[in-house]
């Protein structure tokens, strides 16, 4: 039995669907669904329970017949201000599945961030000891919960304290693709835009405030939710090992070339306006991500990921243009 946090979310939901359609019914899902319409990301997945995260340490018990925990709940706001809720949500929360895997010797495999990194100045080596997650400085409260989390991973790692036979975090970059429809301004901008660009309208970026780079020329490590997917599965079938790796492509793309391949898929011309980047983001805005993808590569994954031009076509053809778009 496999049990998924965050089921009901974005990755969560895909994972879901890849499970399923790798065979695996056994699967319990745990989430919160609320009224708004989040349920649809799991409308056409089967599963053997749905438990709300409140009740799932109680689930769990002592029970032996859970083979995997892949924990991908979390508040995932990189605009959430309320520290309290983050660190119950997304630290506190961990640190209990991580006992709990401890305890009965249960394989974990959980979501990180590439926000750990900050502003990029330490670059983006996932260098897992301590030593190297001392010097980051992530910008935002989301990026920091995921930060110590990681710390608290690899400090009882270095101390040779007792951890699942598997514990392995996923640096994940900016991931997009179906199911992401519920995040609000969390939505990759294919999914904000998808209506406007429709419409025949033009898509704002924003202008850039460094002079390094072009406005619209700021650049992410964009990754298709079916690479990480993908990525997480192959971590599944490995079952031992303790480590933190990034999760991306391993090359830098700028929000134009990301907006400009929408509108190709289109098949339109491309009509982009700068807009001003709100004050309050311009001092913890990240201008340039990228994996480093050594260390996974270096433990055998040789799968190459989708190019972004593929990954937003198949995306808005295959899913957002679609009547049904979930996957």
């Amino acid at each position: 039995m496999i049990v998924v946090t965050g089921a009901a979310g974005f990755i969560g939901s895909n994972l879901v669907a890849a499970l399923n359609e790798a065979g695996h019914n056994d699967i319990v899902a745990c989430d919160r669904l609320g009224s708004g319409g989040k349920w649809r990301n799991l409308s056409k997945r089967f599963f053997l329970d749905l438990v709300p995260p409140a009740e799932i340490f109680e689930w769990l018990g002592t029970r032996t017949d859970v083979s995997a925990i892949i924990h991908m709940g979390a508040n995932s706001s990189t605009l959430a201000t309320d520290g309290d809720e983050m660190i119950a949500t997304n630290f506190r929360f961990s640190i209990r599945l991580l006992d709990w895997c401890t305890l009965l010797a249960v394989p974990l495999i959980y979501a990180s961030s590439a926000s750990t990194y900050g502003d990029g100045r330490q670059g983006f080596d996932d260098d897992a000891s301590l030593t190297a997650l001392r010097k980051l400085r992530p910008l935002n409260l989301y990026g920091w919960s995921k930060h110590i989390f990681d710390m608290v991973l690899m400090k009882r790692y270095e101390q040779g304290a007792k951890l699942p036979p598997m514990c392995v975090g996923l640096k994940l970059f900016n991931v997009f693709g179906p199911n992401e429809y519920h995040k609000g301004p969390m939505m990759s901008l294919i999914s904000k835009n998808f209506e406007a660009v429709s419409r025949g309208d033009s898509v704002n970026l924003f202008k850039s405030y460094d002079p390094g780079y072009a406005d619209g020329g700021q650049k992410r490590d964009f990754i298709y939710v079916r690479d990480v997917v993908d990525v997480i599965l192959w971590f599944l079938r490995r079952s031992k090992g303790i480590g933190i790796y990034n999760v991306g492509t391993g090359t830098a793309r700028t929000f134009v070339d990301l907006i400009g391949a929408m509108f190709d898929a289109f098949g339109q011309e491309h009509r982009i306006t700068y807009i001003e980047m709100p004050e309050q983001l311009r001092p913890r805005y990240q201008y340039f991500t990228q994996a480093n993808l050594a260390r996974l590569r270096g433990l055998g994954y040789e799968r190459s990921f989708t190019r972004l031009e593929a990954a937003v076509a198949d995306f808005v053809r295959n899913h957002l243009a679609e009547h049904d778009h979930y996957r």
